[in-house]
């Protein structure tokens, strides 16, 4: 069991990861209904929050069916971030999370996410600043640091944890590597082996199958694990992981009709959130992920990601269903 706060979570409890466009309420939902024990919030802007941006206040709502549920906010300006958090804490998540970790250019290259791993007194500072200003749990994810020539990650986790951070999620990547390459996952696993760190570590990186999370756990120990793109269109792998580390079960791959079954429900989630238009946007994201490596499907899909009609689009599910029913 590890706790963040007083939110306690049995096992090696398995997290997705905050990632934009991606894991909206919808997706959110469908993860948890497969095995995730804790999802995040797509990262809102701390700038975009004190400003009432309304595509940014969108991010923070949530399903109790969510729960636990953290709310990620980021930023480089204490006072904007501080009041971030407070707006966030209205919301009444379980725990805000920190974004220091992010490489894409528009974030770090502003000295956000990752870009504050060049400038750790801040990135202490402001952290400092939000777990004083909220009365909920804060927590941290975070990469390696910036570059081969400089991961602070070992030293930094140290002081998260002594400005009363609560838990940290560490990518097993700098931030000049982006997604490219392996993740490297030995740094974090130092970091559990520290006896000065308490606080729960979260590993990330490079869980793309039930043995992988298996494998972080048996050889870094990590209290939980962070599941990312990996669980793009394979949202099951939740679920897999988690026979596998409680019951060392291997879970038979999804069927194509339990892909389909969850891709239409995911479909629906998305049209009740988002409403028609930008619901059969935000889907086409998902088509060819859920449906890899089928056979034949390169028309169909072309006719899911080009459709702008509800009925076209369920016409075409049952179309699917049909042409693979075996």
């Amino acid at each position: 069991m590890i706790q963040i706060g007083n939110l306690q979570l049995n096992g090696t409890p398995l997290f997705l990861a905050p990632m934009e466009d991606v894991t909206d309420s919808a997706f959110r939902l469908i993860c948890k209904k497969l095995g995730a024990d804790v999802v995040i919030s797509e990262f809102a802007s701390s700038e975009a929050l004190i400003r009432d941006v309304k595509q940014t206040q969108e991010k923070l709502k949530f399903d109790d069916k969510e729960r636990p549920f953290g709310i990620q906010i980021f930023g480089n300006q204490a006072d904007s971030m501080c009041e971030a958090a407070r707006i966030a804490e209205k919301y009444k998540p379980d725990f805000i999370d920190i974004n220091w970790g992010c490489p894409v250019k528009k974030v770090a290259g502003k000295g956000s996410g990752s870009g504050m791993l060049q400038n750790i007194p801040l990135l202490i500072h402001i952290t400092r600043q939000v777990v004083n200003t909220t009365k909920i749990p804060v927590t941290v994810k975070t990469r390696l640091g910036w570059d081969e020539t400089n991961k602070p990650i070992i030293d930094l986790a140290e002081q998260l944890q002594d400005i009363g951070v609560q838990a940290i999620s560490i990518h097993g990547r700098t931030r000049s590597m982006m997604y490219k390459g392996e993740a490297d996952w030995t740094l974090i696993g130092k970091i559990k082996e520290n006896p000065r760190i308490t606080i729960p570590v979260i590993g990330n990186g490079d869980i793309t199958h039930a043995d992988a999370a298996l494998s972080a756990k048996q050889h870094y120990h990590v209290d939980g694990i962070m599941i990312g793109r990996g669980a793009i269109g394979n949202p099951w792998i939740f679920a897999a992981s988690k026979l596998l580390l409680e019951k060392n079960i291997i879970s038979p791959p999804p069927t194509i009709h339990e892909r389909l079954s969850i891709c239409k429900q995911h479909f629906e989630l998305c049209i009740k959130n988002k409403g028609e238009h930008y619901g059969i946007l935000i889907m086409r994201k998902h088509y060819k992920p859920y449906f890899k490596d089928l056979i034949n499907f390169k028309e169909t899909r072309i006719k899911l990601l080009t459709s702008n009609s509800l009925d076209e689009i369920r016409t075409i599910f049952q179309d699917i269903e049909k042409q693979y029913a075996t």
